[in-house]
C-alpha cells in the first residue's frame, strides 16, 4: 500500500514539473512577444502601403485597412493655419498642403514595441510615429514633430494612434497657349518678325540704344544727341560745348575776332560763334533815366488826360536829352505786331491799298519829320486812333503825290 502511494506521488510530481517547468514558460512568453510584434509591424506596413498608394493616386484595398481602421486623406491650411479647400483658386494655392494617414489607437503598453519597429524599419520617415500629447514620436529621431491644432481637431486625433504626416507642394496648373491662327508675314530688310497682340508684326531693328559720353539716344531721330541734363555750369567768360561726345567748358575760340566792347558767344541753333555786346561792360548812365511823362497834345481849350500807357503798340518813344521830355511818334517796324495791327500786314499792299497812321491832332503831326512837307487830313474818313490803319481806295486809286505810306494815304 505504501509503495502504491509513493508511485502516485512520483507521477504527480513529474507531471507538475513538466507542466510548469521554466523552459516551457520561456517558450510561451517568446511566442506571445513575437505575435504582438508581428501584429504591430503589420499595422505599420499597412499604413505605409496605404499612404504611398494615395500619393501615387492608386486605390489601395486590403483587409488590413478595415481591421486597423486606417484613414488616408488630404488636408490643406491657409496662412492662419485654418482648414481650407485643397484647390487652386484664381492662381492662388493653399499655404500648407498635407497628406495624413491615421490608424486606430494602440495600447499604452505597446508603445515601446511599436517604437522599436519604427526605428528598425522606418528610421528616415521623420513624421511617421505614435501620436502622443499633440506630437508625433517618430522612430530613429529624438525630435518630436508638432501637429497643427487644426489637423488635430479636424481628425479628432487620440493618443496612441499611428500617424504618418507628409507635406507636399501642390503642382502648378499648366498654362496652355493656343497656336496662332494667323497667316505668316514676310518682313522687309531692316525689320524683324515678332508675334505681338495675337498676330505677326514687322518691327524695325533697335540699331542703337547705348550712347557714350554725355550723349543720349533720341528715339525720334534714331541717333545720339547731346544730353542737356548733363550740361555743366561754366564760368562767366566760358561756354559749354560738346567735345568728342563730352561736355566741356572752354573759352571763346581765339580765331573768332570780335570788335571792341563785344565778345564771342556760341549760337546753339547754328552751333557757330558770333559776336555779341559784352554784358560785363558798364553802360553810361543817362541823365534822363527819370524822364518827364509823355507830352499831352490836343485841341486848344480841350481837357487833356495824361495816358496810363506812355505810347501805343504802334509808336516809339523819343526822349529829349536836354529837357528829358518824352514824346511818341509812329513806328513802321510795328506793323507786323498783332497788338498794333491785328490783321495780316501783307494784305494791305498794291495800287489801291496802303497803310496810314491815325494822327490825333496837328500838334502830334508837327513832331513827325517824315511828313513835315505833306498836308495831313484830319477828317472822318481817316481814323485818329494812334495806330496803323489800312485804307482801301478802290477804283479811285491812291494819290501818289499826296500819300506817303504808312504815314499818310489820300485817295484820288
Amino acid at each position: 500500500m505504501n509503495i502504491f502511494i509513493m508511485i502516485l506521488i512520483a507521477l504527480f510530481m513529474a507531471g507538475y514539473y513538466l507542466m510548469d517547468s521554466p523552459s516551457q514558460n520561456n517558450i510561451n512568453q517568446t511566442t506571445e512577444y513575437a505575435i504582438n510584434k508581428s501584429n504591430l509591424r503589420t499595422i505599420a506596413q499597412c499604413m505605409m502601403a496605404a499612404h504611398n498608394a494615395k500619393i501615387n493616386g492608386i486605390d489601395f484595398q486590403d483587409v488590413c485597412v478595415q481591421q486597423n481602421q486606417i484613414i488616408t486623406d488630404f488636408i490643406c491650411l491657409d496662412n492662419r493655419l485654418k482648414k481650407t479647400s485643397c484647390e487652386i483658386v484664381r492662381n492662388k494655392k493653399p499655404a500648407f498642403s498635407y497628406l495624413i494617414s491615421v490608424s486606430a489607437p494602440i495600447g499604452h503598453d505597446k508603445y515601446n514595441n511599436m517604437m522599436d519597429i519604427l526605428e528598425k524599419y522606418y528610421p528616415d520617415a521623420g513624421t511617421f510615429g505614435i501620436f502622443f500629447e499633440n506630437m508625433i514620436m517618430a522612430g530613429g529621431t529624438a525630435t518630436k514633430r508638432i501637429v497643427p491644432a487644426e489637423i488635430i481637431n479636424e481628425l479628432k486625433l487620440q493618443d496612441g494612434q499611428l500617424v504618418y504626416l507628409t507635406q507636399y507642394e501642390m503642382p502648378e496648373v499648366a498654362t496652355e497657349f493656343a497656336p496662332a491662327q494667323v497667316i505668316d508675314v514676310d518682313c522687309p530688310v531692316g525689320t524683324t518678325k515678332v508675334y505681338r497682340f495675337g498676330r505677326w508684326q514687322c518691327i524695325g531693328y533697335n540699331t542703337k540704344t547705348d550712347c557714350g559720353g554725355d550723349m543720349i539716344w533720341d528715339s525720334d531721330l534714331f541717333q545720339c544727341v547731346p544730353d542737356e541734363s548733363r550740361k555743366p555750369l561754366c564760368a562767366d567768360n566760358q561756354t559749354a560745348v560738346m567735345v568728342d561726345s563730352v561736355w566741356e567748358c572752354i573759352d571763346p575760340f581765339p580765331e573768332k575776332q570780335c570788335p571792341n566792347n563785344m565778345v564771342a558767344r556760341l549760337n546753339y541753333n547754328t552751333l557757330e560763334w558770333e559776336c555779341v555786346t559784352n554784358p560785363t561792360d558798364i553802360k553810361e548812365t543817362s541823365k534822363c533815366d527819370n524822364f518827364i511823362g509823355v507830352n499831352a497834345s490836343g485841341a486848344l481849350g480841350a481837357t487833356l488826360r495824361v495816358p496810363q500807357t506812355s505810347c501805343t503798340a504802334c509808336e516809339k518813344m523819343i526822349i529829349n536829352q536836354e529837357t528829358c521830355a518824352a514824346t511818341c511818334i509812329p513806328d513802321p517796324e510795328k506793323l507786323n505786331d498783332t497788338n498794333c495791327y491785328p490783321g495780316n500786314a501783307n494784305v494791305c499792299t498794291g495800287t489801291t491799298r496802303a497803310f496810314y497812321f491815325g494822327f490825333p491832332n496837328r500838334t502830334y503831326i508837327n513832331k513827325v519829320q517824315e511828313i513835315i512837307d505833306l498836308p495831313v487830313l484830319l477828317d472822318p474818313i481817316h481814323s485818329q486812333n494812334r495806330k496803323f490803319n489800312c485804307m482801301d481806295c478802290g477804283e479811285r486809286g491812291i494819290n501818289q503825290e499826296k500819300s506817303r505810306p504808312p504815314y499818310v494815304v489820300i485817295c484820288n
